[in-house]
């Protein structure tokens, strides 16, 4: 490696080191799944041990549900008062729609660059006599200009991704924000592309609602979400998909009384997923402990050598070449079923994420500029052996 080559603030071999799969396996599916860090794994011990030990160790289960909400909260610049856990962004999101007045502001913007789960929640908001107006993608971009046309003076809800799922276009959220509140409307943000990758501040980007996962890019599994509610919205928000943990005390136990929390707890709805939470609270104090500005300098080195080093091997760019504008996720598209190319890079030790036509190759911190190449060369072979195959 000669003195031009860059390399990240942080020891990046130190880190790979604590990622057993790095020691078989080349993981690029971080836009799907996290792999499994040593840490990590001390949490999800760490539960069961707990669970083992006690029985039901409640107080200290509980404690873990607030400090993981604070994680969060420090991830995104918001307070742990703002945060509400939920099982998905799928119920988190069904949570808040459920809570939004749509009389007399009917209308709710969507992206076409949504994740499919969050479009249908909006959609599910027909049925309480809601309008859907679209921003469509193009060239697989949505361009301002589309929220421009949208948003009216009957729109309640933007909905706009920060990263598109299918090629990590990152869309400027901010000046959608300005555009939403410009005409009295709120704006709703999927983060779940993006969250772990680079800093995010909910204040600066002037964000009413944030919501992610943490089995991507915050480096932990399935089965827990958090979600952002700026204070000033809390208290307007009386949602009707709720639960017991939305009250102003669960432990009262009053089957006869609809009353809420004071906080963005008001959101959440049963018994908190807390084997994913003690995962999902090491996952982002590990991120933490590097630092978003690190990782987020890291990736954009990552991201350009994927599209630069796509371009010069004859692949097929989906999305923007301009790391700027994207996630660390790389889209190429692909001849034939995508799924099929997925599971040949695999056979070679190469972990993708297909999603209809492309294949995409989603870098985290913990990725080599070596692992991004090699990538590369796999699908580029990949694809030669598809073509060969069609060709005979």
């Amino acid at each position: 490696m000669n003195s031009m080559t860059p390399t990240p603030r942080y020891d990046l071999h130190a880190w790979r080191g604590r990622i057993p799969l790095l020691a078989t396996t080349i993981p690029l599916a971080n836009c799907s799944q996290a792999p499994q860090t040593e840490i990590t794994r001390a949490a999800a011990d760490a539960f069961l041990d707990s669970w083992n030990r006690a029985g039901m160790d409640w107080d200290a289960w509980m404690a873990e549900v607030d400090a993981a909400k604070a994680a969060f909260a420090r991830l995104i610049g918001a307070h742990p008062d703002e945060i509400a856990i939920s099982t998905s962004v799928s119920a988190a999101t069904a949570s808040l729609a459920s809570a939004l007045d749509l009389s007399g502001r009917d209308t709710i913007v969507v992206s076409g660059a949504e994740f499919p789960t969050v479009a249908h929640v909006w959609q599910a908001q027909l049925a309480r006599g809601a309008h859907i107006a679209w921003a469509p993608v193009h060239d697989g971009v949505v361009e301002l200009d589309a929220y421009a046309d949208a948003i009216h003076d009957r729109t309640r809800v933007v909905s706009a991704c920060h990263a598109y799922y299918q090629n990590g276009f990152k869309q400027d959220v901010a000046a959608i924000a300005e555009l939403a509140h410009a005409r009295g409307a709120l704006i709703y943000v999927d983060a779940y592309q993006s969250l772990g990758t680079e800093p995010i501040d909910v204040e600066a980007l002037d964000v009413d609602f944030l919501a992610a996962g943490n089995l991507k890019f915050l480096m932990g599994v399935a089965g827990v979400a958090f979600l952002y509610v700026r204070r000033e919205l809390i208290e307007r928000l009386r949602p009707t998909v709720t639960g017991w943990f939305g009250r102003a005390d669960p432990f009262a136990f009053r089957a006869d009384r609809l009353d809420w929390a004071d906080s963005a707890r008001r959101l959440e709805t049963g018994t908190p997923p807390v084997p994913s939470v003690y995962i999902a609270r090491a996952g982002m104090e590990m991120l933490e402990s590097i630092g978003l500005d690190a990782i987020g300098a890291w990736n954009r080195v990552l991201s350009e050598r994927l599209a630069q080093g796509g371009l010069e091997r004859g692949l097929a760019l989906h999305g923007p070449a301009d790391a700027a504008r994207r996630a660390p996720t790389t889209a190429f598209v692909v001849p034939g079923d995508s799924h099929d190319v997925e599971a040949a890079m695999r056979r070679r030790g190469v972990l993708p994420s297909a999603r209809g036509p492309v294949v995409r190759l989603a870098p985290h911190f913990f990725n080599s500029l070596d692992d991004i190449d090699t990538a590369l060369d796999t699908l580029t072979d990949v694809l030669d052996e598809v073509r060969a195959r069609g060709a005979g």
